[in-house]
């Protein structure tokens, strides 16, 4: 493989955002396989719930964020409440946020703004009232078309109500509709998945992000400190991971993989991004922003914001968020703690083929000449994980099973 020399990387310069992430960080209960920021039970629900007190300081951190960009950027194409579990909260909330958002950002008139729900009929909310808070795209945590898989992630819904909760939200009109499916489940079989997979299609949804089950450890990582973006893992949480990964197998996870690449092309899906199908016309914009490397802001705990020259990060801790924000009466809100990074030209140039190897796109033919894709480009496409397309070079299927093997020679 062959290619014409390439300029060396440049710094790279910090750009106003064109996407803004909204973490929402309340679940009704916790999944023992997550590590995202949530507190579960009487913190989401009940006499005692922290959500207005959160909702008070996420809008102050929305007003902080906007006066720190100082001249009105362009609006927003795309706003996205994840979580947690974002259809928790009063629609009343997420419309008065995005009116915030229109006020000092900017919001795009054909803006796509998503929204993250499990389906549950307790957890779902109305979609109609979605809708009219501004909604135009769901993202439902289904997970699994098995009920005997539901229950063995610590998941409250069944099948039947993901198949109400995409209905419902069809019948009021969400212009898109995502499903979250988890493969390399413990335990699982090859024939599980393939029947997990023919429920979801059925369903006819516009989008499906299927997810390897992974089950990291942020306490070994160092991610929960004080300023870390991850809450350390509960001890249920700790004992159910390693009663799991023994379950696990990595030849029924690529055989569970290859499977799904092939159905999702018999049934006309495009697969954009390694993790990622959608219906033509309905490839997500807002994490398309994340492959493209374009800069996008972030608000809520533990969120990780991106200028173009800056990764930026809350903290995960409830507490320290709410305080920096809404201090005592006297004092000046702070914006909440955190971390930031500045990528100079070399990891800018990494993360640039890393990110655009995720996607069908894939990176000029030309990134072969240059680091970081230098030398590792003709062992690639030697171990057959990375192939020509149209003077483009793209990772194969067997590429993106191995990505993070190409990925980790790219740093």
């Amino acid at each position: 493989m062959t290619a014409a020399a390439a300029t060396p990387p440049t710094a790279p310069a910090a750009l106003p955002p064109v996407a803004l992430y909204v973490h929402i960080p309340f679940c009704v209960s916790l999944c023992p396989y997550c590590d995202f920021v949530v507190y579960a039970g009487a913190a989401a629900r009940g006499p005692h719930n922290r959500v207005d007190a959160f909702l008070e300081a996420l809008e102050t951190e929305l007003e902080l964020r906007a006066d720190a960009l100082g001249a009105s950027p362009e609006s927003l194409a795309t706003v996205y409440f994840g979580g947690g579990t974002p259809s928790l909260l009063p629609p009343d909330a997420v419309a008065r946020m995005l009116k915030r958002v229109r006020s000092r950002f900017g919001l795009a008139a054909e803006a796509e703004v998503t929204l993250e729900a499990n389906p549950g009929p307790d957890e779902r909310g109305d979609a109609t009232a979605w809708r009219d808070a501004g909604i135009t795209r769901i993202s439902f945590g289904a997970q699994s078309m098995d009920p005997a898989e539901l229950r063995a992630l610590g998941r409250r819904h069944r099948p039947e109500d993901v198949a109400a909760a995409v209905e419902q939200a069809r019948q009021a009109g969400i212009a898109s509709i995502n499903l979250d499916l988890l493969y390399d489940v413990p335990d699982s079989t090859e024939e599980r998945w393939a029947a997990t997979l023919e429920a979801a299609l059925a369903l006819r949804a516009d989008h499906l992000s299927l997810y390897a089950l992974t089950l990291d450890d942020p306490d070994a990582e160092g991610l929960t400190g004080a300023t870390g973006d991850h809450l350390p893992t509960t001890a249920g949480a700790r004992r159910w991971r390693d009663r799991a990964r023994p379950a696990q197998d990595d030849d029924i996870a690529a055989a569970q993989y290859r499977h799904a690449v092939k159905r999702l092309a018999e049934d006309g899906w495009h697969g954009y991004e390694i993790s990622n199908w959608a219906r033509r016309g309905h490839e997500s914009r807002h994490n398309l922003a994340y492959w493209e490397r374009r800069p996008y802001e972030a608000i809520g705990p533990g969120a990780h914001a991106f200028d173009g020259a800056t990764r930026r990060w809350n903290a995960a801790r409830l507490d320290g968020y709410v305080a920096a924000l809404t201090p005592n009466v006297g004092n000046a809100p702070l914006l909440p703690p955190g971390g930031a990074e500045r990528l100079d030209a070399t990891a800018a140039a990494a993360e640039s083929v890393i990110l655009g190897l995720r996607t069908d796109r894939g990176v000029p033919v030309e990134a072969a000449a240059a680091p970081p894709l230098a030398g590792v480009a003709e062992w690639a496409a030697t171990a057959g994980l990375l192939e020509e397309r149209d003077d483009r070079l793209v990772l194969t299927t067997d590429g993106r099973l191995l990505s993070n093997e190409v990925f980790a020679r790219l740093v």
